[in-house]
């Protein structure tokens, strides 16, 4: 018999799966040029972008996962709504690699190509807030478990919808300042590596 944790478990091995597939797919990426007379050494120091662009996003990819494990834990079990949202959460996930690359090339590339670049990995990360966040607002509202503290839904619903409108001002900021737009997406991804107040965390089982 199939119950209401086994589905919840069922979806957050899948999802941890694409996600560990992601974070690995960044370190496969970064290729280090070398050119004829170059040494090893300064190949690696200008390969710094490429580093640069992962470091960010595997930080990303971090949070993203960690928030992911300590929300779904909320939900007493998971329905087809909940399912298609994660599949359109995923969806984002597994493309940052892309824009990841785009970024790291692009970083010592013309104004013009940096500013694209930026704004390219900002949308995908926007993209992928909203739908975290429309799967979190949704679950909250129809799958979380009963002894959950009751205000956790406000909480965490103004941390959600704050990210991700976060995440879309950046994607604007990236055309008028790329670095900038960079500074305010490692920033909020350091804002998430913060605990959340004991007040609302879940009641032990």
């Amino acid at each position: 018999m199939v119950t209401h944790e086994s589905d919840t478990t069922r979806l957050e091995m899948f999802s941890d799966g694409v996600m560990a597939i992601a974070i690995t797919l960044l370190a496969l990426e970064i290729r280090i040029d070398r050119h004829a007379g170059e040494s090893l050494g300064s190949a690696i120091l200008h390969s710094w972008p490429l580093l640069l662009a992962y470091a960010i996003s595997f930080l990303q990819i971090g949070i993203i996962w960690t928030n992911h494990h300590n929300r779904l834990r909320y939900f007493g079990r998971s329905d087809h709504t909940l399912l298609v949202l994660h599949i359109l959460f995923l969806m984002g996930v597994a493309f940052i690699p892309v824009p990841t690359k785009t970024l790291g090339e692009h970083v010592l590339g013309s104004a013009e190509e940096f500013r694209s670049a930026t704004a390219f990995y900002a949308a995908t990360l926007a993209f992928t807030a909203i739908w975290f966040t429309a799967l979190w607002m949704y679950g909250s509202r129809h799958l979380l478990r009963e002894e959950i503290a009751p205000h956790l839904k406000t909480v965490m619903n103004r941390r959600y919808l704050a990210g991700a409108l976060v995440y879309v001002a950046a994607f604007g900021l990236a055309f008028l300042s790329p670095i900038a737009s960079l500074v305010l997406i490692t920033v909020l991804a350091l804002r998430f590596l913060i605990p959340e107040p004991t007040s609302v965390t879940p009641s032990q089982e």
